[in-house]
């Protein structure tokens, strides 16, 4: 592909992201159905991440794979949201709109391909967009055929639509066809499952392999990967309404994908990855301690105190401030286990400087002192040679 070709068609598909993106927020606006905007919402900022990250790599590096395949799963996405809204549109008018059915069933699968699909053979192709061999260009392969096969049950599926419950599947399955795509659909789920193991095994093939920036790399997208798994897992076995605000911070995470590809792409301030996972894992088990606190204390101070108020004002605000001096404590400490554990040439480093600065108190002899600080700047920094240079006292 030529330069211009590239950056015409680069500009082109980042365009219909772009405009698509306020159609299916807008719609569910009007609709005024409130989580129905929030979920179209998440899926707008995720198709205009995807694509933004995707012009910027295709821009820059129009020879790789990966920016095209962002770009592609924007756009995709944004064409898709707009049929779906169209559907709604058409749903909701007493006459109708042209082929507003079709548009609906189109709504129906069209994101497992373009989302599922797009995401999985990312993961096979990170960060050099290569495959790591012929063998598992075919795992590649199978998986992406196996979230095809996922989408064929989902478009052939009998009765009505599960994305507009009034509308009938204008190409569902009859006959024998209806019962191998029942049988699809009871296994779907574990197909899924199957296809992102794959691409997961592949990712930590790559890992076992990789050394230096692209083990950083891989870094950046594991990291992303690891916040949808964690919010989708949640919205599976979390109750309800907790569910479905999961689900949506899954959506949401979704965003750190493409941001998390490009950073490793562009290698910019890539070895910031390290910062990132530390202060994750130090604010989201401080986030998930204090909330643990503050409705276990509010829960007994109700207890205690129901003899002597009615209300839980008294509860609620001394909980409150009880967490609130719990905050720099226990983020402290939280911060320690995780160097201790994840961390821990980071926790050795510390320590290390630490037990240096309380013998420099009382080291008076200039040649030790030399021999200590050389010993600690190797064993906390671990510089590839060391020179220290003294100034001599003036007369």
């Amino acid at each position: 592909m030529r330069a211009l070709t590239a950056r015409r068609l680069s500009w082109g598909l980042l365009a219909m992201a772009v405009l698509s993106a306020p159609v299916a927020p807008l719609v569910t606006v009007l609709e005024s159905e409130t989580s129905n905007t929030l979920f179209a919402l998440s899926f707008a900022v995720v198709q205009l991440s995807m694509a933004s990250v995707g012009a910027l790599v295709s821009l820059r590096l129009p020879r790789h794979p990966i920016g095209w395949l962002l770009l592609a799963i924007g756009a995709g996405l944004g064409l898709r949201q707009s049929i779906g809204a169209y559907a709604e549109v058409g749903n909701a008018t007493a006459t109708g709109l042209p082929a507003d059915d079709f548009a609906a069933w189109l709504g129906q699968w069209t994101f497992i391909p373009i989302v599922a699909g797009g995401v999985i053979l990312l993961l096979h192709l990170f960060p050099d967009g290569q495959f790591i061999s012929r063998r598992w260009r075919l795992v590649a392969l199978t998986s992406e055929v196996i979230v095809l096969a996922v989408a064929a049950s989902e478009a052939l599926k009998p009765g009505n639509l599960q994305s507009i419950e009034t509308v009938q599947n204008p190409v569902g399955a009859t006959g024998w066809l209806a019962d191998v795509v029942a049988a699809l659909n009871v296994i779907s789920g574990f197909l899924a499952v199957i296809a992102l193991a794959l691409a997961a095994v592949g990712m930590g093939v790559r890992v076992r392999r990789s050394s230096g920036i692209e083990r950083e790399q891989i870094k950046w997208i594991t990291f992303a990967l690891g916040l949808i798994i964690i919010f989708l897992a949640g919205s599976a076995v979390l109750p309800d309404p907790l569910w479905w605000m999961s689900l949506l911070l899954a959506l949401a995470s979704l965003t750190a994908m493409p941001v998390a590809a490009g950073v490793a792409i562009l290698r910019y301030r890539l070895y910031d990855i390290d910062v990132v996972i530390n202060r994750a894992l130090v604010y989201g088990a401080l986030t998930a301690m204090l909330a643990g606190t503050y409705l276990g204390s509010v829960l007994l101070l109700q207890l205690a105190l129901r003899t002597f108020t009615e209300g839980s004002g008294l509860a609620v605000a001394a909980s409150t401030l009880a967490t609130a001096a719990l905050f720099r404590p226990l983020r402290a400490r939280t911060q320690a286990v995780v160097d201790r554990r994840f961390f821990r040439r980071k926790y050795d480093s510390t320590r290390t400087i630490e037990a240096f600065s309380a013998r420099l108190r009382d080291q008076v002899d200039l040649g030790e002192l030399d021999s200590d600080l050389r010993a600690v700047v190797s064993e906390a920094l671990q510089p590839a040679h060391i020179t220290l240079w003294l100034r001599e006292r003036s007369s």
